[in-house]
């Protein structure tokens, strides 16, 4: 009997995936086990095995396409098995026109004005509808040029060009008004993808390779705008006096595997000192959401990581009731997973704070930017060596803590600081409290 395999739910905020790369095709014999394709969320990566074993009779889903989870993406049978109760709608339909279409040369086609008033079917491609509800296109105004009057892509994108906008409420309400038929987008002649620049000569100083952005980094990008742009953000930055931690962390380097302690690093003793005291300020350990605060009962401390993919943060929850140890140890699960794409989004969400470590680079200060929703963030700066009043050297490790001025006020902001740099300068004591 055949089966529908559908796109996975990765987290239960995630509503739907890009498919980034088939390893099967239409017609391939596959076992149980073997990856059927790839795919991406806003920022993990996964590979889908079969969970049944045939030879794959139907494609419902190109690479590239946005797929919402659970939606059917392929169908696993035998040879001549019917599947078309299997089968969207969109595909019965498509099937006689593929066939035509491998008979005839491609024809064109008349443009057709989507009209809101007729309560017509709207053909319409994955990829198409997903840029309707996200940029608020005006719906009643996009024109079809895809293939039998779809509408794809370029069609969403010459509508916003022209300023037909309208809220996102208006554009679900007019798909969810007209029976939606998603289809495979086809790609128009006009907007075939230029082709790859080719190899330059050895003196050639203009030289260059155009490389589109990819999904992970559209998303940190879109992130990174929008906590800038929507928040009052300020930044302030202290240091304190590391060398109390930074004789901690030598006897932990010496000793600290033969006491089964494992490795620890200067990065998971700030996590550590973080997670103590950030219970004592619930608006910096909080998120902000439009007007509402939401102020966690636990240091839920995202830190974040640098991948081949893209910036990570996934999440320590509740790090104020783990040892130093048992902190340490999961920092490296989750940074492990992270450099090979295997978070889940869950594991990614609910952080109520961020720190963010470019001290092993050298950096002396910098200006880190707010995770959203979160009101704050923690830089950690490298250390360099000062000198003080009697002339004693000693190494300075900086802190820069950005923070959302709608939500913390200077003063609190900088008593956290301070706090926090009292517990790093002392934290063999703060292992005792």
């Amino acid at each position: 009997m055949a089966t529908v395999v559908i796109m996975p739910r990765q987290g239960q905020s995630v509503e739907s995936c890009i498919i980034t790369t088939w390893q099967k095709k239409k017609g391939d014999r596959v076992e149980v086990g073997d990856i059927l394709f790839s795919y991406e969320t806003d920022k993990s990566a996964f590979d889908e095995p079969a969970q049944t074993a045939g030879t794959i009779l139907e494609v419902l889903a190109a690479e590239g396409d946005v797929i919402p989870c659970l939606d059917p993406v392929c169908i696993i049978g035998e040879p001549g098995e019917d599947i078309s109760a299997l089968l969207p709608k969109s595909a019965e339909a498509a099937a006689p026109a593929a066939e035509e279409e491998k008979k005839e040369a491609p024809k064109a086609e008349a443009a057709a004005t989507v009209s809101e008033s007729t309560g017509e079917r709207v053909f319409i491609s994955p990829r198409a509808r997903h840029l309707a509800l996200e940029s608020g296109v005006d719906m009643t105004k996009v024109v079809s040029t895809g293939p039998h009057g779809r509408i794809i892509e370029r069609d969403i994108n010459k509508a916003l060009d022209a300023g037909f906008t309208a809220t996102t409420e208006a554009v679900e309400a007019f798909l969810a008004g007209h029976p939606i038929v998603v289809e495979e987008e086809a790609p128009a002649v006009e907007a075939a993808p230029a082709p790859a620049a080719a190899p330059a000569a050895a003196d050639d100083l203009r030289a260059y390779v155009d490389e589109p952005m990819s999904g992970i980094r559209k998303v940190i990008a879109k992130a990174m705008h929008s906590s800038l742009s929507e928040m009052a953000q300020l930044t302030l930055n202290s240091s304190f006096d590391a060398t109390n931690l930074m004789a901690y962390r030598a006897k932990l380097k010496e000793a600290g595997e033969t006491l089964g302690l494992g490795k620890i690093t200067v990065n998971d003793m700030v996590l550590y000192a973080v997670s103590r005291v950030l219970p004592n300020y619930p608006e910096i350990n909080a998120n902000l959401i439009g007007d509402t605060f939401r102020k966690y009962k636990h240091a839920n401390v995202g830190m974040a990581v640098d991948t081949d993919r893209g910036l990570l943060v996934p999440v320590l929850f509740g790090a104020e009731k783990m040892t130093l140890a048992s902190l340490a140890a999961e920092t490296k699960v989750l940074a492990g997973k992270a450099r090979e794409g295997k978070l889940t989004p869950d594991e990614m969400n609910g952080g109520s704070f961020t720190v963010s470590n470019l001290g092993s680079m050298g950096v002396e200060s910098f200006t880190p930017v707010i995770n959203p929703p979160q009101t704050a963030i923690l830089g950690v700066c490298c250390t360099v060596n000062r000198v003080k009043a009697d002339g004693t050297v000693y190494p300075a490790m900086g802190l820069s803590l950005t923070f959302d001025h709608r939500a913390v006020d200077g003063a609190p902001a900088a008593k956290f600081l301070k706090e926090l740099c009292t517990a790093l300068e002392n934290f063999d004591l703060l292992l005792a409290k």
